[in-house]
């Protein structure tokens, strides 16, 4: 068997391993908590007045910390809780000095890149921390502290919740779908870093140029960023690689049902709480383990007025991001692959 033929074949799920009842619901409860986290930051956004303490990610990062409390983020609760709120800051210092464009938006995904690489941390939803700030106009310094409060309150529940979850009951790093116990395919080293970082940046810039020329600001959404930073840097290890049909639908979907809610209810505990558990099911539903979705959903709660155009936008953006990323695959030499 050549190795083309191996890394393809790693590339598909393996079969299911039965779910253990008590498995079961131990991520339904998981889920549950996710939900009503949210729905309480929701509620320090509404009494404070800083909606931003509502950042977005911290949907997908509450969402995979509580299901994985040993995984590859619940790891690591320090970092959680101090990286999102540096890449903020490094947002925040661009958007108050420079104007959105190739320039801004090269210099806040590079600099958060370096930040978690500097760092060595795991915490890939800081990116869109960095970026934010740029796509909404963000110019507040109170944004990072919003952010730092959100993710450290994230930080400590986790310390709680992962006393009670043994490493052995948590959900592989690599499972096809929430809720199966599948273990992981062995798979190629991540690439250079200069491998997938050419193509990451190349692509960012591909999606700020659409942005000028359509004015839709939100074909590329943060949390693009990240859906992408993770498949280029570990193409062959990113729980949403093999499921590149479906992320379209699923990220879509979540937006669609983000906008509705925000449209439709009115109190931000609860439209923050819905927009979660909206993102929750459609995850579910489509049988896809890709946590930025949750933060597609919630981000019509941070966004001024938004209309119909957002779910149009985000799924124009991840149709693009997905192309791209095929192109990459199809031609990228499993043999060159080595260690990062």
């Amino acid at each position: 068997m050549t190795d083309t033929s191996r890394a393809r074949e790693s590339l598909q799920p393996e079969p299911a391993a039965e779910v253990r009842p008590t498995s079961s619901r131990r991520h339904y409860v998981s889920d549950l908590i996710a939900v009503i986290y949210i729905g309480a930051i929701g509620l320090i956004a509404m009494l404070s007045g800083a909606i931003y303490v509502l950042f977005p990610e911290l949907g997908a990062l509450s969402w995979d910390v509580m299901r994985r409390p040993h995984g590859r983020w619940g790891s690591a609760p320090w970092m959680l809780a101090l990286t999102p709120a540096l890449t903020g800051a490094v947002g925040t210092v661009a958007t108050r000095n420079l104007p959105y464009g190739f320039a801004s938006v090269a210099i806040v995904v590079c600099a958060s890149i370096l930040i978690l690489r500097a760092m060595r941390s795991p915490i890939a939803p800081a990116i869109s921390a960095g970026l934010l700030p740029l796509v909404l106009g963000v110019t507040s310094w109170w944004y990072p502290p919003g952010i730092l409060l959100g993710s450290t309150l994230l930080a400590a529940l986790l310390l709680g919740w992962r006393r009670s979850s043994p490493a052995a009951a948590t959900t592989p790093r690599f499972a096809a779908s929430p809720g199966a116990a599948v273990e992981s395919a062995p798979h190629p080293e991540p690439l250079l870093a200069l491998d997938w970082f050419a193509p990451l940046l190349i692509f960012v810039l591909i999606a700020v140029a659409m942005v000028k020329l359509t004015d839709m600001r939100f074909i590329l959404f943060p949390p693009l960023v990240v859906l992408l930073y993770e498949m280029f840097h570990d193409p062959y290890g990113c729980p949403w690689a093999p499921h590149l049909g479906r992320l379209p639908v699923v990220c879509f979907a979540a937006a669609l049902g983000g906008f509705l809610v925000h449209q439709q209810v009115p109190l931000i505990p609860l439209a923050a709480a819905l927009s979660m558990a909206w993102g929750v099911i459609v995850l579910r539903i489509f049988r896809t383990n890709v946590p930025p979705a949750l933060a597609v959903a919630l981000l019509p709660m941070v966004i001024d007025r938004p209309t119909i155009f957002y779910p149009i936008s985000v799924g124009i953006g991840i149709a693009l991001g997905v192309l791209w990323f095929a192109i990459f695959r199809r031609f990228r030499e499993p043999s060159r692959i080595v260690h990062a």
